[in-house]
């Protein structure tokens, strides 16, 4: 695999391989899940992130929402949200998102917010909040969160709310390898995202991280981060393609074969992860609703090595 990532004398368009096409979001499905967005005053990361499955999600009646607003303290190079100084907290917000998914009518609902690192609770009230609201209104849907790393001071007491919550998985990506972090997620740490993980799977909880390829990784730098995943407790981990949002962002170093994936998949399933979605348009929440069943991954990929 490719070593450096390119400079911006190298950058240049790579033209997207037709593996990378998606289909364009229509459909009564996908327009009633625009209006619910829309009436409830709700962000996504589908919207913000610039997702490539926006079209397919939302045409099933499914939708990731983003809380704590769409102004990230963060500046990511990879990520499309904005950054900035974040509007005050909505403390009516986790009664909305609750009313949203009940009105949706999904089985299994995920959530994310942005980066609030200028609150000394990070973020991690609002998020209990909205976990409690949501399970008292839809008791019978199954919730994936994707939460920040909760850095500073108050660390174990944040993480903790969100395992006293008890939502069915929860999600924190690590999005890069070790030695790109630096590079990719400029105010986070890869061994503070470990430590997050592993926080939570001592206090129980079903975990999932994700990773992108085309940054300049090693195959063997993927692979160690695949299993400083597992050594910290994580249970899901998703694989997918970076996309450049803007030019302003970092650029694509090379668009990863579908082959390639697999075989992430295969080293992943072989370290002992139990459930791996590995492909170019993977994204944390893409059929997230598997991630919640135990084994179930694993065990598909054993019935597969059996059939061959």
């Amino acid at each position: 695999m490719a070593c450096a990532p390119v400079s911006d004398e190298q950058s240049i368009s790579i033209k997207k391989p037709n593996w990378l096409r998606v289909k364009l979001p229509i459909g009564e499905d996908y327009k009633h899940v625009r209006g619910l967005v829309d009436k409830h005053k709700l962000h996504t990361i589908c919207e913000s992130g610039n997702c490539p499955n926006m079209g397919e999600c939302w045409g099933e009646g499914t939708a990731t929402f983003m809380i704590l607003g769409n102004i990230c303290t963060r500046s990511c190079g990879f990520c499309a949200v904005a950054t900035g100084r974040p509007l005050e907290v909505d403390w009516d917000e986790p009664q909305r998102v609750a009313e949203a998914i009940h009105l949706m009518k999904v089985k299994h609902a995920v959530i994310t917010s942005v980066d609030r690192d200028e609150l000394t609770d990070g973020g991690s009230i609002i998020w209990y909040n909205t976990i409690k609201a949501i399970k008292m209104l839809n008791p019978e849907t199954t919730l994936e969160t994707l939460i920040p790393d909760f850095k500073g001071k108050n660390k174990a007491e944040n993480v903790q709310r969100i395992i006293d919550a008890a939502p069915e998985v929860v999600s924190h990506n690590i999005e890069t390898t070790e030695k790109l972090t630096r590079q990719v997620r400029i105010q986070a740490q890869y061994w503070q995202s470990m430590e997050t993980l592993k926080m939570l799977k001592d206090g129980g909880m079903r975990t999932k991280s994700g990773i992108m390829l085309g940054l300049g990784e090693t195959k063997e730098d993927v692979i160690q981060t695949l299993q400083d995943l597992y050594n910290n407790g994580v249970d899901v981990v998703t694989i997918g393609q970076y996309l450049q949002p803007s030019k302003k962002h970092l650029t694509v170093h090379r668009f990863v074969h579908p082959d390639e994936f697999a075989e992430f998949r295969e080293i992943g399933y072989e370290i002992g992860l139990d459930y791996v979605e590995s492909g170019p348009l993977v994204r944390s929440s893409y059929h997230s609703e598997k991630h919640v069943i135990q084994g179930w991954g694993r065990n598909n990929w054993m019935e597969e090595k059996a059939a061959k």
